[in-house]
């Protein structure tokens, strides 16, 4: 893509766009309690970004008895749903999508959450006017860090990976976007630092929506610029 300006930009959008992370962080926590499993919530946190087929490995092993995850997912979406009617987008996320929308660019919702939990996200955003395209985890065999929702993404918008910028907010987005060659901008407020989004290869590092907007002009978003080994990621306050 070089310095050509991209066609489309893919979001995640639990972290990313909508205010989650903790909320399903806690949902986990709980489930993984009510099974005996005693897991950090600090431990689980950094796993918010894989979808549940790769978090039940990460947290309790490739090794164990699989027998109760489908119990563990549904304790997960049962808690998480209590919050539906109070999820809230991330400052500035419903305008920077009408923003990039402004600028010509197509708008791709490329979640990893259940078609119901997609939903409920996308009336909190309360942007769908301006949204392309909406994929989500019933398109894909496998969840992040595997690429596979963004290459639901692209197949769906018929987006070409080199015309693409990817906005995530966990080392998951980034990894996925890797695997594709696909510029990945990262946001802070999902609650993975600066330095680890940085450090796992995003183009750029914003604290949230708001900050990206602000700096929408000069951000990969706008250029669609790639980093090379020799560069340093741009870290934007």
């Amino acid at each position: 893509m070089s310095t050509n300006r991209p066609d489309g930009v893919l979001f995640d959008v639990d972290g990313t766009l909508v205010d989650t992370t903790y909320l399903h962080t806690v949902s986990w926590w709980e489930a993984l309690r009510q099974a005996d499993h005693p897991v950090p919530m600090a431990t689980i946190h950094r796993a918010i970004g894989m979808g549940s087929d790769k978090l039940l490995d990460h947290l309790l092993g490739p090794e164990r008895d699989r027998g109760e995850d489908d119990k563990l997912r549904a304790a997960h979406d049962g808690l998480f749903g209590e919050y539906w009617e109070r999820l809230v987008p991330l400052p500035g996320a419903a305008e920077l999508l009408r923003a990039c929308a402004d600028r010509g660019l197509r708008v791709v919702l490329a979640t990893s959450a259940a078609a119901h939990e997609a939903e409920a996200l996308r009336a909190a955003l309360d942007a769908d006017d301006v949204v392309d395209t909406v994929t989500c985890a019933a398109d894909v065999a496998q969840s992040k860090p595997a690429p596979d929702i963004l290459v639901a993404a692209l197949e769906q918008s018929r987006l070409a990976a080199d015309r693409v910028v990817f906005v995530g907010d966990s080392v998951w987005d980034v990894a996925a976007a890797a695997r594709l060659d696909i510029p990945c901008v990262g946001l802070s407020c999902g609650g993975t630092s600066r330095g680890e989004l940085a450090g796992a290869g995003a183009v750029a590092v914003y604290d949230d929506p708001a900050t990206l907007l602000a700096g929408l002009a000069d951000s990969p978003l706008a250029t669609g610029r790639r980093r090379s080994s020799r560069d340093k990621t741009d870290t934007q306050a």
